[in-house]
């Protein structure tokens, strides 16, 4: 997994899905100001870096995976990335909504899956782990057994880490924000000046500012 992480890393680097600007800062959605932005969309851009994600994640899978019946992506960054895994592992594909529809049907499940069915997620993106666990929680409600969720990458910020142990779900990432810092400083995207101030961040993001 390390030389995966490494790897996958250093080819969302390379086509800046990841940015890193340490003296500058970022704004997300949840108005946390950040050195680092994450938009895994982009790898879906460039063939060779999603077919290497594509079957990191089949290779991931199949190794601590071995029963499950359908694949489920966390909409919308998710959908593409879970349906390439389920054609490359011929499983159905289903997606999960934030929330259900307010017109049509009202679904928060697209897809066909039924009662019962062991469920594996596949998710772009681990943040504080509140999207990603509120698509476990919706297929849990709808009857099915979620065995595990997998995610090209996660900030590893201890308020996710303790989520998932809480809801009892086993996670594997391709990479991860250890490995980023790493291939970061390596190539020459960060300096070893910079480490400090990136490692203070992911300790306290929500109250980090910009000096």
């Amino acid at each position: 997994m390390e030389a995966i992480a490494k790897r996958v890393a250093e080819k969302l680097l390379q086509i800046k899905a990841i940015k890193l600007e340490p003296a500058n800062h970022f704004t997300w959605a949840s108005g946390w100001y950040s050195p680092i932005y994450c938009d895994n969309r982009k790898t879906l851009s460039y063939p060779e870096v999603r077919t290497f994600i594509k079957e990191s994640f089949v290779k991931v899978i199949n190794e601590n995976f071995k029963d499950f019946d359908v694949i489920a992506g966390v909409a919308t960054g998710a959908i593409a990335q879970g349906a390439l895994v389920a054609d490359a592992l011929n499983k159905p594909f289903v997606y999960v909504r934030a929330q259900a529809k307010d017109h049509g049907m009202g679904n928060q499940i697209e897809g066909v899956v039924e009662k019962g069915q062991r469920v594996l997620v596949v998710e772009d993106l681990i943040s504080t782990g509140g999207s990603s666990l509120n698509a476990v929680h919706t297929l849990r409600d709808a009857g099915c057994e979620v065995v595990g969720m997998v995610s090209i990458f996660t900030y590893n910020f201890r308020k996710a880490v303790n989520a998932f142990e809480e809801a009892n779900v086993k996670l594997f990432t391709l990479s991860n924000y250890d490995a980023l810092i790493e291939k970061a400083i390596e190539n020459g995207y960060v300096s070893e000046a910079d480490l400090d101030l990136l490692k203070e961040w992911r300790i306290d993001p929500a109250n980090w500012k910009k000096n």
